[in-house]
């Protein structure tokens, strides 16, 4: 299973990848894919709001299950991702090819301190062995 050394994440299977100061990309793991299995749709109707850590900024929606998308610090959604994005390029598939090239929410983050709180690349090795 890929687990990036370059990442943090939550106990929620998502994955989150700063890239300057405070913005950042959110993610679901490799692990959480396999979970879900061939995602068909993703909603994130939360772009302009501050979602509180561990609150839902959106859905994943698999052939046969949906899953909720948990924010892994509290941010404010700036961006979705326009490749997943029903009325853009529509191609929710593609987290199922690269969990981590496939990013679903751009956010800014509010509060940094709650980047301590997720899990390093070893740890979430050992939450889902």
């Amino acid at each position: 299973m890929n687990i990036p050394e370059n990442l943090k994440y939550s106990k929620e299977h998502e994955w989150i990848r700063i890239e300057e100061a405070n913005i950042a990309y959110i993610g679901i793991t490799d692990h959480a894919q396999s979970e879900l299995g061939e995602l068909v749709y993703i909603e994130v109707d939360t772009v302009d709001e501050i979602v509180d850590k561990d609150g839902v900024f959106g859905t994943a929606e698999a052939v046969k299950t949906t899953s909720e998308l948990f924010m892994p610090v509290t941010a404010k959604v700036l961006e979705f991702n326009s490749e997943l994005d029903e009325s853009e390029g529509d191609n929710p598939g593609s987290i199922n090819e690269d969990a981590y090239a496939a990013w679903i929410v751009k956010v800014e983050i509010q509060d940094m301190s709650e980047l301590d709180e997720l899990m390093d690349a070893a740890a979430y090795a050992e939450l889902v062995s």
